[in-house]
């Protein structure tokens, strides 16, 4: 998962990207990267960490220009470790192009092929999004001809890329002196929208809320297969450039990645998680009678609306029983359990009075590996909990995410072979309830009818694209360097500044 911005203005970008950038801060923690455009020339400045460290007074005054771009980036493919994979990606030929990319690429090694046996191409990293930005110069190529570029060139590329490429991408690209050209896989897996200022700037962001807290007005969401073009005069063209398209944004943006104050494809995200709250406590009531409850407590952060949506419905209060510590930064490696339930305390504190001899009902967006849930309910029972009840807003995660997503391999995931009493013991709760996928669907798609489904193959083991098998999961999963964080413990998500910290 990564945010990405780009922005065609009339006036300097470096500032306005970098603000886009705090706002998407949630969707990437692990590099930044802004690149702005002068004339025909490109600054760029990228480095491992968040906005506010990679980007200094020094940094940002090297960046001149009108348009520009920016990406934060959270790895999924390549090399976790290298500041070389930090983005933007930059080639030379043709005319110069600097790209970002949210999304996976599926087909990423035989591409990596194609370009250096066919194309002709050279890729220096491991990284699926220099693959991307190889195949995209090598088709704005072909289509030019060695002429200049026009826009239906641009087009005609995007076509090629379709056809070429599998997986998930949302991709914003800057072409030398011709523009900005922004595009969305024809399932629209991974979001991308548009908006307009008052002073006629242009900019395109994974979320709406990029848009609306530097000003902007949120206009459309890119559609499925669409690619967009912005000339350096601020002239907007746009055409549908797959042969199929169909909408089926991941569900798991709604249950976790994106900010509540976001809209995508249609959908309130804040909507979409009230309504799995009440989704959630029909599930509920059929396995813990509401009167055995005290108190609904949500797992910061963004479980919240859905904890606060099961409350209202079941007439049960709702209490803060957990305290988020913001500036603990992210857990990587722990030499050992003892340390791993230590790092798990110091991110969350149980606020004592509101456990101590009752039964609770916790909340969580989702249960991953479940290491987390299983220290959790324990600091409950410490608080002095009679009954503690864990309750997931998402279904059980029981399969690999090959779309973009950090998701474990099968065998790490709590859910992957287990029944649903199963995982309970391995938790330690008193009552174990998930979500139904079907439900979950239907309450996050019935907010706006026109989209055709979810990309949810982390709880159904779908995979939308139709081009992934388990052999094909296997090998995605084995070719992923997940850098320091091999090791790492599920409490990477208590540490992340989530979308109500932002």
């Amino acid at each position: 998962m990564c945010g990405i911005v780009g922005v065609v203005s009339t006036a300097p970008v470096n500032q306005l990207i970098y603000d886009a950038l705090l706002l998407l801060q949630h969707r990437g923690q692990d590099a930044a990267g802004i690149v702005t455009q002068q004339e025909r020339k490109f600054f760029m400045h990228k480095a491992k960490g968040m906005v506010k460290d990679v980007f200094r007074t020094r940094n940002m005054r090297a960046l001149p220009g009108n348009v520009g771009l920016g990406q934060v980036r959270y790895p999924t493919a390549g090399n976790a470790s290298s500041e070389e994979e930090a983005q933007p990606f930059y080639v030379n030929a043709p005319f110069g192009i600097v790209m970002v990319h949210n999304g996976n690429l599926t087909n990423a090694k035989q591409l990596r092929s194609e370009l250096a046996e066919t194309d002709h191409r050279h890729t220096n990293t491991e990284s699926d999004s220099e693959v991307l930005l190889n195949v995209l110069a090598h088709e704005i190529g072909r289509a030019s001809s060695g002429a200049p570029l026009k826009t239906e060139d641009v087009f005609q590329a995007v076509r090629a890329v379709h056809k070429r490429i599998k997986g998930s991408y949302a991709v914003i690209a800057l072409i030398a002196g011709y523009g900005l050209l922004a595009f969305r896989d024809p399932f629209g897996i991974r979001p991308l929208c548009i908006g307009k200022g008052a002073d006629g700037t242009h900019m395109l962001a994974s979320e709406s809320v990029a848009l609306e807290g530097t000003l902007h007005q949120f206009e459309r969401d890119v559609a499925p297969g669409e690619a967009v073009f912005i000339s350096n005069d601020g002239t907007v063209h746009s055409e549908q450039c797959s042969d199929k398209s169909e909408l089926h944004p991941c569900v798991f943006e709604y249950v976790y990645l994106a900010r509540p104050d976001s809209t995508m494809d249609g959908i309130s995200v804040y909507q979409a998680r009230l309504n799995m709250g009440e989704t959630l406590a029909k599930r509920v009531v059929s396995v813990v009678p509401p009167n055995e409850i005290d108190a609904v407590i949500p797992i910061p952060e963004s479980s919240r609306p859905s904890a606060m949506q099961l409350a209202q419905l079941l007439g049960i209060p709702y209490r803060e029983g957990f305290v988020k510590n913001r500036y603990v930064g992210r857990t990587f490696i722990m030499p050992g359990q003892g340390a791993r339930k230590k790092s798990v305390r110091q991110k969350l504190n149980a606020i004592g009075s509101e456990f101590k001899g009752r039964n609770v009902l916790l909340v969580d967006d989702s249960i991953v590996r479940g290491t987390t849930s299983k220290e959790i309910v324990q600091m409950a029972r410490d608080a002095g909990a009679n009954k503690v009840y864990l309750a997931s807003a998402a279904p059980p995660v029981r399969h690999p995410n090959v779309y973009g997503i950090d998701m474990p391999t099968r065998t790490e995931l709590v859910a992957y072979g287990r029944t649903v009493e199963e995982i309970r013991q391995v938790i330690g709760c008193d009552a174990l309830i998930y979500q139904d996928v079907d439900a979950m669907k239907q309450a996050v798609g019935k907010i706006n009818t026109a989209v055709q489904g979810f990309e949810a193959s982390c709880f159904d083991g779908v995979y939308i694209t139709g081009d992934i098998s388990d052999e094909e999961v296997t090998a995605l999963n084995e070719g992923r360097n997940r850098g320091a964080e091999e090791e790492q413990e599920d409490t990477s998500r208590l540490s992340l500044p989530n979308a109500q910290e932002n």
